[in-house]
């Protein structure tokens, strides 16, 4: 068996050198110390940060990624954290601004290297139409998980045996989402309710969209299923990370506005996330731990809810990432609590 140093020694790695980066490029704006040990400081906040935002992003893809083939799994694990790291830390940023100021890329990222506040602000006021897609995205996951006839285990058995048995009801989860989003929208003001619908509904559109192209590959040909089905769960993990990285590349721009200060640490914090899924395959902790999937998929519910709620109220990244990490620790606590009830 692995130790864990043999799964996160790349990430320590990483860590290392995106440390020594972020304080040379402290140093580069600043040319004092104290500015390149505060840039080194605010990198290991973002890094944190995305640690515990995403913690139950790894414990998603490892039960995705335990269907994937194992050349799927290592493409996801690769290609998949260049996706991660480098499309939606840094080009999704960028293409905000391409978008939303109507500028080239080349001059977004001027304006991120020598204009930030402005380049942030800009940030700030796409932030809505973000929040919508995430939140619906996010939410059709988790109800997605908990309505479903299959599902055998429950942890809240109260709620979680109800919301099973009402999975008979077609598009439940669906009709479920759409009240909330209609009851934000009636929250927001006049002026912004297109941008939240359009962008909530995008986020619906997206997540079927996945849906019915993973179930449309997974039934080719059994020559074909392997590959195909395996790229319908890629596609499928890609988007649930984007979705995932929303609030945290948001969140980011609370405590500093250098665009290449935030990709050092959300890519140091990618980085864990990818070394975490790793482990949880490998070790098969998922079925170690029964309830450990239940916490992740409760958090991402408690997430979808608070990006809607983002739309009308500033909550901080550290709310969010609290209460994501409570309900992980509980299951976890739950799981072990109840192997020892079973080994007695």
């Amino acid at each position: 068996m692995s130790t864990a140093f043999h799964y996160f020694r790349w990430a320590f790695t990483v860590t290392a050198a995106g440390l020594a980066l972020a304080f040379w490029l402290g140093w580069g704006y600043d040319h004092r110390l104290s500015g390149a040990v505060s840039f080194l400081l605010i990198g290991a906040v973002l890094a944190v940060l995305e640690i515990s935002l995403s913690f139950d992003n790894a414990i998603v893809n490892a039960n995705k990624l335990k269907e994937m083939t194992p050349a799927w799994q290592k493409r996801f694990l690769t290609w998949g954290i260049l996706i991660a790291v480098f499309g939606m830390r840094i080009v999704f940023p960028l293409l905000i601004v391409v978008v939303a100021a109507g500028i080239g890329p080349i001059a977004a990222l001027r304006l991120a290297a020598f204009r930030p506040d402005e380049y942030a602000e800009i940030i700030a006021e796409a932030h809505l139409p973000i929040a919508a897609f995430g939140g619906t995205f996010l939410m059709m996951v988790a109800l997605r998980y908990f309505i479903d006839e299959g599902k055998e285990v429950d942890w809240i058995r109260a709620l979680e045996c109800r919301l099973r048995r009402c999975a008979s009801v077609r598009g439940l989860e669906i009709a479920f989402v759409l009240a909330v989003v209609m009851v934000f929208a009636t929250a927001l003001p006049d002026r912004e309710v297109a941008r939240f619908l359009f962008a909530a509904v995008g986020g619906l559109l997206t997540f079927l969209g996945v849906e019915v192209l993973g179930h449309v590959l997974d039934q080719r040909e059994a020559a074909q299923t392997v590959a195909r089905g395996g790229l319908g769960a890629f596609l499928y993990l890609e988007v649930l990370d984007a979705s995932f990285s929303f609030d945290g590349v948001i969140g980011a721009f609370a405590l500093t506005h250098n665009l290449f200060l935030i990709a050092i640490g959300l890519g140091i914090g990618a980085m864990y996330v990818r070394s975490m899924t790793i482990m949880l395959v490998e070790r098969e902790t998922l079925s170690e731990f029964r309830y450990l999937e239940h916490g992740a998929f409760y958090s991402i519910l408690v997430l979808s809810v608070i990006m809607f709620a983002q739309t009308l109220w500033h909550i901080p990244e550290l709310v969010t990432g609290v209460l994501g990490s409570a309900f992980i620790g509980l299951a976890l606590v739950s799981s072990i609590l109840h192997n020892r009830r079973q080994d007695a």
